[in-house]
């Protein structure tokens, strides 16, 4: 018998993607750039206005103006790119066409608009859109593609819901015989939980995801995208489809694609609402972070009673999510106003994208943001908020900083992936560390009139600091930073850093659910070398970030390659050790790679 030797990357899962270390940039394929002017006017002329009058038309950008700008988007920063939808979209309008890429026709199929004249728009074929995805590999840049399951289209002319497989019509929802739609009237009441899973929002064909059928064309298609090279998942309306569904449906994607990163639109979510943070735990699914957006914008924007201790009270409620270092954050997107229709003050702008991109979370800067760029007609509202990009100029402030701050994220671990711990929080004055290891970022913003504060305990090791955005020099003495003046609209950013981790296999295991005290500290103890041989004094210590959660980065060199247990301990000053009771987990390290542990504490 021939023995068939197995590559080890079809063996093991050996890379996780680590998107906290991204800076996410929001682009309306639509309004962005249009970069090939013969694909305008698409399948159908009257649905594009070159005049760019009519909001609700197309206006021209396409899939080869994203790819002109991408030397432009690598200097602003940006690592990671999510696309408004690129499915086929119906083909009509009445008040709006489907520009927003909200009204899916076929999701095996690419939006006429978005490729070059003439190009099949199968996903079987080659287009501009693997075109995209070469030049985006080539820069190391990451591709998110944004998704909707819970809806095709609404009533348009007459049709509605019709729905096609790669060109084959398989339904039709007035004419639905094989019950892929539900026929429910539309949500009045959006605080019914069960009006919100089955009634129609919007009048959109909702999709009845117990049908088989469905289930599995939506992930047949989703697979074909992922093999074309998307990277992660943004997904439309998650909280009305039941929580069931996408388990299932990630699973099948991750066991399909075992790297994939997704986060999910649960509309104006808070961690109060006690819902969308069930909804990230259950599902392993990120979530955009609404409660932390509001915040901002009425702390920063509004300039409402409170301030930043509106801010931190989000913050305080971190420990409700598993994993809330990868909520994504943002302060405008395409269904608000943008910021500077709420405030059209630029250093109000600039505070709060550097608090986005030095607080916890993953951050997202929605298209043009870095220009300026809104419309204040109807106060910005939709679809004011989707104006078409103007300027590409290096030079604006918020240009050169968001590029300074994207690469603090990938240098300094502590940004990424560390705590959020306050150290000064007024109506106007806000100051927070980030720390992770030997990793620290201090960030200091003053959203009112000149002011001079002293800082206690900042944590920074002593010497001298030079901010990012200013270029002040700081000096931290005996652990005490005094005498520090903060201009009006000011915002500071020092940051130090230790020397990264390295190993063969590097695995980043996140613990939750354990209940610590001050003082107390979490270790991981097992069968090898790194993780002490079972002896609790060499065991390895995890980094506290919240109330639930406890993580580390863990290198493992001699054992690379081997299968090993461990389990998990806390370490008390005044007590034994409480080791967890249970049998040893256990995993096969790969020789090499990055991987995730998501465990949680077994009392």
């Amino acid at each position: 018998m021939q023995l068939i030797e197995v590559p080890e990357s079809e063996l093991f899962f050996i890379r996780s993607i680590e998107f906290r270390e991204e800076t996410i940039y929001f682009i309306v394929i639509d309004r962005f750039a249009d970069g090939d002017p013969n694909n305008d006017e698409g399948p159908n002329p009257a649905l594009y206005d070159p005049t760019r009058q009519h909001w609700g038309k197309y206006w021209g950008g396409d899939l080869q103006g994203v790819i002109d700008k991408l030397d432009y988007l690598q200097g602003l920063g940006v690592t990671a790119i999510w696309l408004s939808p690129l499915f086929e979209q119906v083909e009509d309008m009445e008040q709006s066409a489907a520009m927003h890429g909200y009204w899916t026709k076929d999701f095996k199929r690419i939006n006429r608009r978005f490729i070059a004249k003439g190009e099949a728009n199968s996903l079987n074929e080659e287009t501009v859109f693997d075109t995209l995805i070469a030049a985006l590999k080539k820069r190391g840049m990451k591709l998110i593609l944004d998704i909707v399951c819970n809806h095709s289209s609404p009533d348009i002319n007459g049709q509605k819901g019709k729905l096609y497989d790669d060109g084959v019509l398989i339904a039709d929802f007035y004419n639905d015989t094989r019950n892929w739609y539900y026929h429910n009237p539309a949500i009045t009441d959006w605080n019914d939980e069960y009006q919100l899973l089955y009634y129609e929002m919007m009048g959109l064909a909702t999709f009845n995801e117990k049908n088989c059928e469905y289930r599995q064309y939506i992930k047949e298609a989703i697979k074909q995208w992922l093999d074309k090279g998307v990277d992660a998942l943004r997904i439309d309306t998650v909280k009305h489809m039941p929580v069931w569904f996408w388990q299932e449906f990630l699973t099948d994607l991750k066991t399909h694609k075992p790297e994939l990163f997704s986060f999910g639109e649960w509309g104006f979510s808070n961690p109060h609402d006690g819902k969308s943070p069930k909804f990230a735990n259950d599902t392993g699914m990120a979530i955009v972070d609404f409660g932390l957006c509001s915040a901002i914008r009425e702390a920063i924007a509004l300039n409402q009673p409170g301030g930043f201790y509106r801010v931190q009270a989000i913050f305080d409620c971190d420990h409700y999510y598993n994993s809330a270092t990868e909520l994504v954050t943002f302060v405008d997107n395409h269904d608000m106003p943008r910021f500077l229709s709420l405030n059209g003050n630029w250093d109000k702008l600039e505070l709060a994208i550097v608090l986005i991109m030095t607080s916890r979370g993953i951050p997202c800067i929605y298209y043009g943001t870095e220009q300026y760029l809104h419309n204040d007609t109807n106060g910005g509202n939709d679809p004011y908020n989707r104006p078409m990009m103007e300027y590409w100029d290096t030079n604006t402030d918020l240009y050169q900083m968001v590029g300074k701050l994207s690469q603090l994220r990938q240098n300094n671990s502590a940004v990424s992936r560390g705590s959020h711990q306050p150290k000064y929080v007024s109506e106007n004055i806000y100051a927070y560390l980030r720390r992770y290891r030997e990793n620290r970022c201090l960030v200091v913003m003053n959203k009112g009139y000149a002011t001079t504060i002293n800082l206690e305990n900042p944590e920074l090791p002593d010497g001298n600091y030079t901010c990012l955005i200013t270029g002040r020099t700081f000096t931290v003495q005996n652990n005490y930073l005094g005498g520090l003046y903060l201009g009006e609209n000011e915002c500071l950013v020092l940051s130090c850093t230790g020397k990264p981790l390295e190993g063969k296999m590097l695995v980043r295991a996140q613990l939750n659910g354990v209940q610590t005290k001050p003082g107390e500290t979490i270790v991981v103890t097992g069968d090898c070398p790194e993780l002490g041989n079972w002896d609790i004094d060499k065991a390895y210590g995890l980094e506290y970030i919240n109330q639930n959660t406890w993580f580390g980065e863990i290198p493992f060199n001699e054992s690379a390659g081997k299968a090993i247990a461990y389990k998990y301990a806390v370490i008390s000053p005044w007590a034994e050790p409480r080791r967890e009771n249970i049998q040893s987990r256990r995993w096969i390290l790969a020789h090499q790679g990055v991987v995730k542990w998501r465990d949680r504490y077994q009392y």
